[in-house]
């Protein structure tokens, strides 16, 4: 008796992105209006499916980074974040979504692509505690985003990312404030971050100068150092220490 025939599972390919920016001191994620079905009219990450068959996956990512934020590859951080693939994901049949995590410093309003209705950037923590709905399983895609922007900011050099070229250390503390959602002690931050060694480098002379409460705020650039150690470790949320040591008593 011969074997039934075996037929692939036909599978359709997109990539969505979380892209992150500071916006006034918040960490803010930028999100678009569906302007089609399934979901239309929800708050979604950007993205698509490939626009043909030869077309790289990583290709496919700076294209959509470009239409969203009409930024060029070479003034953003981009890096694959993960697959998700989940059965009914999406109604449209089995829909395999290869997500990417964006970070540039100061991104300007969005334009919403050809498929939206409008583009925005909305905070991260409304996004993160459930009070703006999005769509599909972009809610896990953009938690996700975020605690791998949270866990490289200890360990990497990360944080230059949501900075121009030349920052203070004020700006740089301001990125991991709104990163990880606490406050940090600007003492404490500045020695961390002057003991990993070509973190950051002083930006010379000739970039000039900020005020800072009348006094002249040094200038900085990124460093070689790609790695952080030590590492500038995530402090506990208060919250978590509190129950903690009700717990213990």
């Amino acid at each position: 008796m011969e074997a039934d025939e075996w037929s692939p599972i036909p599978v359709l390919l997109t990539v969505d992105l979380v892209i992150l920016t500071l916006r006034e001191g918040r960490l803010c994620v930028l999100l678009v209006e569906r302007g089609e079905d399934p979901h239309q009219g929800m708050l979604a990450l950007p993205g698509g499916f490939l626009n043909h068959a030869g077309e790289e996956i990583l290709d496919a990512a700076h294209r959509e980074l470009s239409e969203e934020t009409a930024l060029a590859a070479g003034w953003v951080h981009l890096e694959q974040l993960a697959v998700y693939g989940a059965a009914g994901r999406d109604p449209r049949g089995r829909v395999v979504s290869v997500a990417h995590l964006a970070i540039a410093p100061g991104l300007p309003e969005p334009v919403a692509g050809t498929d939206a209705m409008g583009a925005a950037w909305i905070p991260a923590e409304g996004v993160l505690s459930g009070e703006v709905e999005i769509a599909f399983d972009h809610h896990r895609i953009v938690m996700d985003g975020i605690e791998r922007a949270r866990t490289k900011l200890e360990f990497s050099a990360l944080a230059t990312a949501f900075c121009g070229e030349v920052f203070t250390i004020a700006e740089l503390q301001q990125v991991y404030e709104a990163v990880w959602g606490t406050q940090l002690d600007t003492r404490n931050f500045y020695r961390k971050v002057h003991a990993v060694k070509g973190f950051i480098i002083p930006a010379g002379s000739g970039s000039g100068r900020r005020a800072t409460g009348g006094r002249p705020a040094r200038l900085y650039r990124s460093g070689p150092t790609t790695v952080l150690f030590p590492p500038l470790i995530r402090p506990v949320p208060s919250t978590t220490e509190e129950d903690t040591r009700e717990e213990v008593g």
